[in-house]
């Protein structure tokens, strides 16, 4: 009996399956490679870290979660130490650098599973590529013919090159390269070494063989399967030579595989879209289609809509949002991509979001949380499908537009074909097509030229995104425990138990660095609450903590300035926090909770923490959401929480065993990592969270509540910044006071009535500028024969151009017809200032259109001169410039125009 992979819903997709070398006659699915990966790595000794959301937390250098080790960066430089120093994790990745490379080659990928192991400070080469050989050629596992199997190394790295040849690589089989050195920036890095698959004749139409390999020439045969990188040195690119790197305290080991190219080599697609982990979505996107999947040349648009499906729904899932900035952007070029590739399949209207519980089912074993999501994701999806279609009408007028500016040269420009593909989503493909049905050439140089410089922008924008800190040994072999007692006591007396200037340790210190206590009550940083400041003394000495950190085994590290004395391990020292500003802190952060449960109540369920920040003198919440808030929203929200805080709830703080506290409704941080136990914070039946930051006693603590400003800050997600306490009433008071002063201004003694003054005023207002502006259309059309009789003919046309002031544009397009259709074969160019703009306006004849005179043309020259832009069509058109300086000048420039 042949197992099959079912996907409900999507009927089955199974595959037949003979390896002689495996007792298994089936192909492994997607999802049973995977979990063959972690349980393989659980074996030998390694901890299953769940993998991390897509859209990275505390980590401003990554736009998304782009490897395996992306998540992992405070363990590899020693800022943090993990619960286990061996690791195995398979993460959701994003990468878009190379997405127009996806759906034409066989392997690349927007959204991918990178499936890695890790090693901090733990085993090395000999266990990192023992283990990478058993996975793959262990019948047990994948089974894979080890005479398939093809290695590169660096060429110094004797150590890693024996290895291989231990554990049963070919020798002739390895290739040693430069290119195995993996470092991106400062910090941590060193050798590493790839597996290669070969896939067989079948893959090598011309025969060319190992050359491939050895030669490293783009091919289909010799396939990268898995990249181990031996972290063995601190890294300094561009200061001293890759030979002089030191050695690091900690080694490490990190290594990746991409799920989707080994199921690949394991079910024998063609591609890695020919498995079970994108059929289902190619042969659901069929339904929709009026091409299939088998025509050769439509295979192309079914891969691309698979992989960018997969990409919208887990980055929406995790957070993400359309918009026109940063990674809301990039996700909306994404699904613009893909809908371009549907209606190249004949797809009419939205249809993408129809995919999106395709991608929820297949994922459904090991990433379950999808389905919960699915309504969400197919409104937005839709939503922005629907969007998009009416953009690409957009385009494709701008489209006929160009290609009529350029009629007389016959060529598109690179840089309108670049904008059609940035702006409005048409490919470069698309663009050609339609310019050479209508005999145009195009600047594909030109464009190639937009978009390099494209990348080279976000290249240089992105940076180092990847580098990491120096590791700091010191701290890292630090492991005492320190004890918190900071959410009881406002005091304590803790002895030094450690020293630190510059990350190393010391005997003592004398004007500035770093202690560790085995007991203190301030508050490290982190949960993105503010650390406590205040002061620490004895006798002898006294020194003003200004900043408290977590060390790398999470002891509250406090970072102190020397007022008098000197300090010395064993010394006991007083500390107090200053209780002033921990009070308020307390006050902004558990406001924050209270305003998480008000916007899931006005908002939605869907709102998701995305962030936050408390001090002294606020709190910040950040949260995923679609739109912007509405003012009734907002304040219906701020309502809530003051509502609450009247009540007088008591905050109540349990802890409690991590599954109980989930099982009991408390809301945790979508990819938090907890240990066995968790603080739960709870403020009545309004608001119940995971949390280990200090709070209130009592809702009423807080005093008052107040929004101080809702924005956007890209991707989706959007911020709120708010006061609690007396920062709050003061600023409600200095708001009363300014609407005070402001009734006043209106003779009014109170603010009441202020709002129906000011509407009565509103309407005069508006009445007196609709008296104003019918008197002067009447003054202007009236004036037209006037005008026409002042006509001069310049090049055998009938012209007027007259310049006015202070008129309604709707009223000059009237006028300019008008005194057009009086002429014979009249040409009218009229320009009005008003509020320190310029808008031109033009009206051309049969006549003066035929001999090149086109009123959008005319327009435009004028308006670009001005420093603006605009266009229209032949006979009438319209523009707008800045400089009025040059209104004179733009007049001169159209009588040149005429003249010739």
């Amino acid at each position: 009996m042949v197992p099959r992979v079912n996907v409900p819903g999507y009927g089955n997709v199974f595959y037949l399956f003979r390896r002689k070398t495996m007792e298994k006659q089936y192909r492994l699915s997607g999802n049973e490679v995977r979990q063959k990966f972690l349980d393989f790595f659980a074996s030998k000794g390694c901890m299953i870290e769940p993998g991390a959301s897509l859209i990275p937390h505390n980590d401003p250098t990554l736009l998304w979660i782009n490897a395996g080790v992306s998540a992992l960066k405070k363990y590899f430089d020693g800022s943090e130490k993990p619960a286990s120093n061996r690791i195995c994790n398979a993460q959701k990745s994003i990468r878009t650098n190379d997405i127009e490379n996806v759906g034409r080659t066989a392997r690349h990928h927007t959204f991918f599973e990178m499936l890695g192991n890790f090693s901090i400070g733990d085993y090395f080469k000999k266990e990192a590529i023992t283990w990478a050989w058993e996975f793959l050629t262990s019948p047990e596992w994948i089974g894979f013919d080890p005479k398939r199997l093809y290695v590169t190394v660096y060429p110094d790295d004797d150590e890693a090159y024996n290895q291989w040849v231990q554990v049963g690589m070919i020798p002739s089989h390895i290739r040693r390269t430069e290119d195995n050195f993996w470092e991106i920036g400062r910090g941590p890095g060193g050798p590493d070494t790839e597996l290669y698959y070969d896939r067989g004749e079948k893959y090598d139409p011309e025969g060319i063989g190992e050359k491939l390999f050895f030669e490293d020439l783009e091919n289909d045969r010799y396939i990268e399967v898995w990249n181990i990188v031996f972290s063995q040195y601190d890294c300094r690119p561009g200061e001293v030579d890759r030979h002089e790197y030191k050695e690091l305290p900690q080694k490490n080991i990190d290594t990746g595989m991409g799920l989707e190219r080994l199921v690949c080599l394991i079910q024998d697609g063609e591609t890695n879209f020919d498995t079970d982990l994108f059929l289902p979505i190619i042969h659901a996107t069929e339904k929709y289609a009026k091409h299939s999947y088998s025509e050769k040349e439509y295979k192309m648009a079914y891969r691309v809509i698979a992989d960018h499906i997969r990409t919208v729904t887990f980055a929406i899932a995790d957070g993400a949002m359309f918009s026109n900035e940063g990674r809301g952007y990039v996700l909306r070029r994404v699904l613009r991509r893909a809908v371009r590739y549907g209606i190249k399949l004949g797809i009419d209207g939205a249809f993408m979001y129809k995919l999106v519980k395709v991608v929820a089912d297949i994922m459904i074993s090991y990433y379950p949380y999808l389905q919960e999501k699915i309504s969400l994701i197919e409104k937005l999806v839709k939503q922005e499908e629907e969007s998009f279609h009416k953009t690409l009408a957009n385009g494709e007028a701008l489209l006929q537009n160009a290609l009529a500016e350029h009629a007389d040269t016959k060529i598109l420009p690179g840089e309108v074909m670049f904008k059609l593909y940035d702006t409005y989503g048409y490919p470069k493909e698309l663009t050609t097509e339609i310019a050479e049905e209508e005999g145009y050439r195009v600047d594909s140089e030109g464009f190639d030229k937009e978009m390099q410089a494209q990348k080279t922008r976000a290249r240089e924008a992105r940076g180092n995104i990847q580098s990491m800190h120096g590791q700091s040994a010191d701290l890292m072999d630090f492991t005492q425990e320190s004890k918190f007692t900071g959410y009881t006591d406002t005091h304590s007396r803790g002895k030094v138990i450690g020293l630190f200037k510059d990350g190393v340790r010391v005997d003592t210190l004398t004007d500035e660095g770093d202690i560790i206590l085995d007991e203190t009550c301030f508050y490290a940083e982190s949960g993105g609450q503010c650390a406590d400041t205040g002061v620490v003394w004895n006798d002898h000495f006294k020194a003003n903590v200004t900043n408290v950190q977590k060390a790398p085994h999470k002891q509250p590290l406090h970072h102190i300035a020397i007022v008098e004395g000197t300090v010395s391990e064993g010394n006991v020292l007083e500390g107090e926090y200053d209780y002033e500003k921990r009070q308020r802190t307390r006050a902004n952060h558990s406001s924050l909770h209270l305003l998480q449960a008000a916007l899931k109540k006005v908002l939605g369920d869907h709102i998701a923490q995305a962030g936050s920040y408390n001090c002294a003198e606020y709190g910040r919440f950040d949260f995923t959401h679609f739109e912007k808030p509405t003012e009734e929203q907002l304040n219906e929200v701020e309502r809530l929480v003051n509502k609450q805080i009247a009540l007088a709830q008591p905050i109540v703080t349990e802890v409690m065993a991590v599954e109980a506290a989930k099982n009991s409704g408390a809301i945790a941080l979508f990819d938090e990592k907890y240990g066995d136990t968790v603080r739960v914070v709870s403020m009545g039946d309004f608001s119940k969270e995971f949390c280990g930051g200090t709070h209130a006693n009592n809702t009423a603590d807080l005093c008052v509540f107040k929004i101080t400003s809702e924005e956007s800050i890209g991707s989706g997600i959007r911020r709120i910044t708010s006061e609690t306490k007396f920062d709050a009433y003061k600023d409600f008071k200095d708001e009363e006071q300014y609407l005070l002063e402001c009734a006043k201004l209106m003779k009014l003694q109170s603010w009441q009535g202020f709002k129906e003054k000011l509407v009565a005023l509103q309407e005069e207002n508006a009445q007196l500028r609709k008296d104003n502006d019918a008197h002067k259309q009447a003054e202007l059309l009236s004036s037209a024969d006037t005008a026409v009789q002042k006509a001069e003919t310049i090049n055998g046309l009938s012209c007027v151009l007259l310049s006015l002031d202070g008129f309604d544009t709707n009223s000059l397009k009237t006028y300019a017809e008008n005194v057009r259709n009086k002429l014979v074969d009249g040409f009218v160019f009229v320009s009005n200032t008003t509020d320190g703009k310029v808008t031109f306006v033009c009206a051309s004849s049969k006549t003066a259109i035929a001999k090149g005179k086109k009123a959008g043309d005319i327009v435009k020259a004028a308006a670009q001169l001005t420093g603006g832009n605009g266009g229209g069509r032949p006979d009438m058109a319209q523009a707008g410039g800045k400089d009025t300086s040059k209104v004179q000048e733009a007049h001169s420039l159209v009588r040149e125009i005429l003249a010739q």
